[in-house]
């Protein structure tokens, strides 16, 4: 049971499970917008969120100083290389513009996490930022690279699916903000420290409700599609308000994130009726 458990946590500390989330929105998009499944948008978002998200965590420590090697520390470095290796051919694989929207999240991300300027801290410490940079890239690799690479038309749809997909990711984060409450630096300045955990709760299902309008708005009508919104509504919102500092790390590591995962599959069982 405890290499079970090692096992698990390395699943999710080697940012596997996210990755497999940004998957999953790739695909949910393409389903959405009529979009030719892409192996190489999907497996640049997969492989490139490992990448991404494990430089994001190990960061920080390597630069505190030379890290002891542990094997943990070895298997993420392992796990890294390899995502690294996707990356890269996916990328090559990728037209030129989705090249180039490709290199300006990378440069979001280096942004959110290098200090560029002496003495100063990076992106991700800049008061009440943090939270929008993070929706910005996923909106940028879940629904602006597979619509790019597909050489689809930018129609009202897109700009609809980009909003509901800013929202759903920064409700999401209102969830990782309530439980890290008791943790966060009171300088960053996330929503719950500025307004509290229950008005949080309250804008999240106010946006959440502004999410489902927007799926009334949008022209491609889907009964299946709608269904699944629903249902993907009806969980973040549970998900939500049942959020407290108390929730142990598995509550949004593993279940928070694995809402994409959920509603791809509820979808995916919808479209076969």
């Amino acid at each position: 049971m405890t290499v079970l458990k090692k096992l698990f946590d390395l699943y999710l500390q080697g940012s596997i499970h996210v990755a497999l989330s940004v998957f999953c929105l790739i695909r949910i998009t393409e389903i959405t917008l009529d979009l030719s499944p892409d192996p190489f948008v999907a497996g640049f978002g997969f492989f490139g969120t490992i990448v991404g998200y494990n430089f994001v965590k190990y960061d920080a420590l390597a630069r505190n100083g030379k890290p002891q090697l542990s094997l943990r520390l070895k298997l993420f470095i392992a796990i890294s290389a390899l995502a690294f290796l996707g990356t890269g051919y996916c990328f090559l694989k990728l037209k030129l513009i989705t090249q180039i929207v490709s290199a300006m999240v990378l440069l979001v991300t280096a942004l959110y996490t290098l200090p560029f300027f002496p003495n100063r801290k990076n992106a991700r410490s800049w008061a009440g930022l943090k939270i929008y940079m993070v929706a910005l890239c996923w909106v940028g690799v879940t629904v602006a690279l597979p619509v790019l690479n597909a050489g689809a038309a930018i129609t009202p749809d897109f700009y609809i699916v980009s909003v509901k997909r800013f929202i759903l990711i920064v409700v999401l984060l209102f969830v990782f903000e309530i439980i890290d409450l008791t943790w966060d630096d009171p300088h960053l300045r996330t929503v719950p420290q500025q307004i509290g955990v229950r008005r949080t709760k309250e804008l999240g299902l106010l946006l959440l409700l502004v999410f489902l309008m927007l799926e009334l708005f949008q022209g491609n009508k889907n009964t299946q599609h709608f269904i699944a919104s629903l249902f993907l509504i009806a969980i973040t919102g549970v998900f939500l308000m049942f959020a407290n500092e108390s929730r142990s790390k598995y509550y949004t590591s593993f279940w928070t994130e694995s809402i994409p995962i959920l509603w791809f599959g509820v979808l995916l069982v919808l479209e076969r009726f």
